[in-house]
Order: structure tokens, then C-alpha cells, then sequence
């Protein structure tokens, strides 16, 4: 019996290193999944949204580099599976998105569940092409394949179910594709040009982001030589904030410490790795930006230099080129002022929680952290738990945090987590879930409990939208319909056949995170958190605060917590004594 296009597509897949698919069963889809069923290379894991199956393989491709890829059938298929395509797409996961369509006789028609993917799917993609003939697969599944992994972002394809259905007319091939990604190595100019400019100038501040992933020495090398502070995005922490003396927090919407003056009272900023979008938190002025994809190079502030290439390889040929700094003042003054920021507030968030009720959710993230394993994968939901992953979890080098730190999608972390545990089954997983993510998606708990995914759902719930209550509140507006009515998720886990405990005492939390995490298959820990937990900065203008991004600057802005204390203070031991 001939191959069918749906056949070969699966082989192609299988070839490329692809372990499963995510989705949502459907008639236009059959061909697909039933070319799964039928081989033992790839596994089909059944989503409740397909949503959340794009958000399941972009944690996946995320954590392993690999190609992951998820799935949509005709119609509201396709349209549930837009938000997490988007998400995945702008956080640069190499995932392929498969769109199928309706029976191709019909398109043009009106005919039930009609949609036109190839257009929806263009503005969340970056290759987004239809198979209307199987001539034309297998190359353009590998062109697809191709450009996800080159370019770090989705490929959409779509084709109808019919086509899928066909015998597949060209060889499919043995591979030969996705080979790993070269360094960007800077011209010698513009080595010389940077060398120049940090040689030249008395007070350099360098801000890190995702891009400095595996540059942590060379980064740690450049500001011991020229004596300057590192300041770092939320995606950045991760990646640069451990074993490093020279720490001065976050800065943006999250930020704390003294990253921001850093960044404003250096003569020289450099951004080594990063896309940092809000240009309000960047001075605008005296800045270099280091970045492997040039198309991102000045376009959220002015540049003196811009350099394409890859941040480890840029450092390591402008290092023999620099003069070591002797005045080490500018520095020494923002570990203090980093200390003395967090040292401020670290009182006003922490005093008596123990013992506080309802729970303070900086006590749970702190016990949370405590008891995490080092090399725990933490998928966090938007909102206030942003919040609590800024401010408390301890990166280490061996950790990872997954979020929707672009897109801003609720209900990101338990799918995320689904994705993470499937691709490291070995590896502890935790979603740090919202009461209010957890209910959009909750279907997926379903999931978990039906294949016994091993994860760990701390649900930090305070029966609120948190974040936009704040907003409102910020803005002078009463709050409303931000509030819901006190839901039971631990008693919903149980039903579902998951191990599950709620915490209403503060004592009871570490005890209910070590038996969770111990438990032999997926867990719940309902903690009811103080939804007026929060207090406000006050040097923060009630004019300077408009909408999510500033309220959120407004909160926390000033406000780490937690471990960033002892690190500052360790910091500061590296201060020389007169």
C-alpha cells in the first residue's frame, strides 16, 4: 500500500528528532494522528485546548533546544491553537505548528468550520505555508522544519485533511537538515570600536539578558576588569545572576535594586544579549548593544555602537584589548545603593509572615525556593506570580524558569509544565500557578491525571485577578470584577485522582511542598494566599503610573526580597576596606 502524505509527514518528523506531537483530535487531523498510532518514534499527548498544546511545546523546545510540535484541526482547532502559536513565536521556541483545513473541494465555500489558516497563522509566524498537492511535501515540510530551527521561532503548515490523505507522490529522503546553529563573530572593527569606547569611558554599567546564556564567566570577567555593575532583565536572571559579585538587580517592569541607577549614572551602558523592550527604563543615551541576530541592534534605544555578533565570542576578543580600571568608586557605590534598596524594603515585606494570615505570598515563594531542588524547571504563570519568580527564586546555573515573559498570556504554566516534565521525565517540574491561569485552562489537570505527568502545581490563590486589581488601583480606579468567588483547586485535584493538599496555615507549607514533591506522580498544593499582600513604594507619582507596565513598575520597582539580600550583602564583602 502507497504512503500516504500524512505517513510521510510523521516519518519527516521522526527523522528531524521530534518525540511527540500536542493537540486535540479531529476529523481534518485524522490522517495525522492515526500515522502516529501506527508508529512507535513519536507519541501523540492529548491536550484538553490546543492552546495549551502550543504552550506544552514551546516549553519543550525551550529546554531542549529541539524542535517540538503541536497541532489543530480545522476551524475552532486552529483558533484555539493561535494564542499559544503567538506566544511561542515571540519567545522564540523552534516549534511547527500543524494547521490542518478543511476538505480542499471546499474552501472558497463557506462550508462548515471554514477558516483560511494560512492567512490566520501569518502574523504568528514566521514561515507559514499551505500543501495543497502532495508534490509539493516533502520539501516544504523540511523548508518548514528548517526554518523553525534556524531562526528560533513556529513554522506553521497547513494542509486539509484530504490531502493528508493522499498517496505521497516524492521520495521522502534521509534527513540532512538541522544542523547545529554557528557563532556570530564580530568584525575586528567593531571589536577595536568597543574596546575603544569602554576603555574610554570612567563608569560602565553592563545589562544582561537571555542572550548571555553561556557568557557567564566572560561576562563576570569584562566587569571585573573595567569595575562595573551588572544589571539584568527577568529573562537575563537566570542566565547571569548566580556567582556574581557584581549583581545589582532587575531592572523593568519587575525590576529591584539598584540595576535602574546603574543604567542612568554610567557613562557608558552596555546591553550585552538582550531585547529589552521598555525603552522608558533605558537612558536613551550612551549606549552599546552586543546582539547574535542584528535585526534587533538600536531598535529600543539610540546607539554609539552597535556589534553583531554572539555575546561569549564578542567578549572573549575584546578582553585583550581593555585596559583594567583602577577607580572602582562608581562600582563600590552601586553594591551599596543595591543594598541598601533591597535592605529598605525587605523589612516592610517580610516582618511576622510566618505567621500571617491569610499566607503571605512572598513567605510561600521563599519556603518554596527553599525546598525546590537545584535543578528544579519552575514554569510561571503572567500576573503576580511574576512577581514572586522575580523576587525569590534563586537562580543557581542549574535552574530554569519558563514563562510568558513576552507575550504576557495567562494560563501559561501548568501547559508549560506539561511540556517540561514530557521532555525530562527525571526532573523535578513546578508550575507556580494563579488561581486565576489555573481556571482558564484548568481542563488541563485532565490532562496530567490521565497520563500521570509527575508535575508539581503550587497554586498561589487569593480568589483575585491580583495584578489587574492593582492596575485599577493604581489608576484610581475601583476595583472590579477582579475578584472570584473562593474556589477549593485541592479539591478538584483529588477528584481528579491527583495527590493533593490545601494550606491555609503558614506552618503547614514547608511539610505540603516536601510530601508533594516526594509523591510518586502528579501533585497539587492549593496554598489561599493574602490578595492585599502588596504595598506600594512611595516615591513612585501616581502621574508617573499609566496602565499594566507602570502599575507594575509602581509595585515593585524598589521591592526585591527575599535571597537578593544575602547576595547583596555577600556583594558587599568584595568592597576593598581603606
Amino acid at each position: 500500500m502507497a504512503k500516504t502524505l500524512a505517513e510521510q509527514f510523521v516519518e519527516i518528523l521522526a527523522q528531524a528528532g521530534v518525540r511527540r506531537v500536542y493537540g486535540v483530535v479531529g476529523d481534518s487531523l485524522n490522517p495525522v494522528v492515526d500515522a502516529i498510532r501506527r508508529t512507535d518514534a513519536i507519541e501523540w499527548v492529548h491536550v484538553r485546548n490546543e492552546e495549551a498544546g502550543a504552550f506544552a511545546a514551546a516549553a519543550e523546545a525551550q529546554l531542549t533546544g529541539r524542535l517540538a510540535v503541536c497541532a489543530g484541526s480545522c476551524g475552532p482547532g486552529n483558533t484555539h491553537l493561535i494564542q499559544g502559536v503567538y506566544d511561542a513565536n515571540r519567545t522564540g521556541a523552534p516549534v511547527l505548528a500543524l494547521a490542518s483545513h478543511i476538505p480542499s473541494g471546499q474552501i472558497g465555500t463557506g462550508f462548515f468550520q471554514e477558516t483560511h489558516p494560512e492567512r490566520t497563522f501569518v502574523d504568528a509566524s514566521e514561515y507559514c505555508e499551505m500543501i495543497s498537492d502532495p508534490s509539493q511535501a516533502p520539501r516544504l515540510v523540511r523548508v518548514a522544519i528548517q526554518h523553525a530551527v534556524a531562526t528560533s521561532s513556529v513554522s506553521v503548515l497547513v494542509f486539509p485533511g484530504d490531502v493528508a490523505d493522499q498517496p505521497a507522490t516524492n521520495p521522502t529522503g534521509t534527513g540532512g537538515y538541522c544542523p547545529p546553529s554557528g557563532i556570530v563573530h564580530p568584525t575586528e572593527e567593531q571589536v577595536r570600536a568597543l574596546a575603544d569606547a569602554i576603555n574610554a569611558a570612567e563608569k560602565v554599567t553592563l545589562f544582561c539578558g537571555a542572550g548571555v546564556r553561556g557568557a557567564h564567566n566572560e561576562v563576570i570577567r569584562l566587569a571585573e576588569t573595567v569595575h562595573a555593575p551588572i544589571g539584568h532583565s527577568l529573562r537575563g536572571k537566570e542566565w547571569i545572576q548566580f556567582d556574581n559579585p557584581y549583581d545589582v538587580g532587575m531592572s523593568g517592569l519587575l525590576g529591584y535594586g539598584a540595576a535602574h541607577h546603574a543604567m542612568h549614572e554610567a557613562d557608558l551602558l552596555l546591553l550585552l544579549g538582550t531585547d529589552f523592550p521598555y525603552d522608558s527604563f533605558l537612558p536613551q543615551a550612551r549606549t552599546i548593544q552586543v546582539d547574535n541576530n542584528a535585526a534587533r541592534l538600536g531598535r529600543r534605544t539610540a546607539l554609539d555602537l552597535a556589534v553583531h555578533g554572539d555575546v561569549r565570542a564578542t567578549l572573549e576578543a575584546v578582553q585583550p584589548l581593555l585596559d583594567r580600571k583602577q577607580d572602582r568608586a562608581f562600582l563600590d557605590d552601586m553594591l551599596r545603593r543595591h543594598h541598601r534598596s533591597l535592605e529598605k524594603v525587605v523589612d516592610a515585606y517580610t516582618r511576622d509572615i510566618e505567621n500571617h494570615l491569610p499566607i503571605h505570598p512572598e513567605y510561600a515563594a521563599d519556603v518554596l525556593d527553599d525546598i525546590a531542588a537545584d535543578d528544579a524547571v519552575f514554569t510561571v504563570d503572567t500576573g503576580m506570580c511574576n512577581v514572586w519568580a522575580a523576587r525569590y527564586l534563586t537562580p543557581n546555573g542549574r535552574r530554569r524558569v519558563i514563562g510568558s515573559f513576552i507575550h504576557g498570556s495567562m494560563a501559561n504554566a501548568l501547559p508549560h509544565a506539561i511540556g517540561a516534565q514530557l521532555a525530562y521525565p527525571g526532573r523535578q517540574v513546578v508550575s507556580l500557578s494563579g488561581d486565576g491561569g489555573l481556571g482558564m485552562l484548568m481542563g488541563e489537570l485532565i490532562t496530567v491525571a490521565q497520563q500521570r505527568i509527575p508535575v508539581n502545581i503550587v497554586v498561589f490563590n487569593n480568589s483575585s485577578l491580583g495584578m489587574v486589581k492593582l492596575e485599577m488601583l493604581v489608576d484610581g480606579l475601583p476595583s472590579y470584577q477582579t475578584d472570584t468567588p473562593e474556589v477549593n483547586y485541592a479539591a478538584v485535584a483529588t477528584a481528579l485522582g491527583l495527590h493533593a493538599q490545601r494550606v491555609e496555615q503558614p506552618g503547614e507549607m514547608g511539610d505540603a511542598l516536601r510530601t508533594a514533591f516526594a509523591h510518586n506522580g502528579p501533585s497539587l498544593v492549593d496554598v489561599v494566599t493574602d490578595p492585599n499582600a502588596l504595598s506600594l513604594p512611595p516615591r513612585i507619582t501616581g502621574e508617573q503610573v499609566r496602565g499594566f507596565a507602570l502599575a507594575a513598575s509602581r509595585t515593585v520597582l524598589d521591592g526585591g526580597v527575599g535571597k537578593m539580600l544575602e547576595m547583596a550583602k555577600s556583594n558587599l564583602r568584595n568592597i576593598p576596606r581603606p
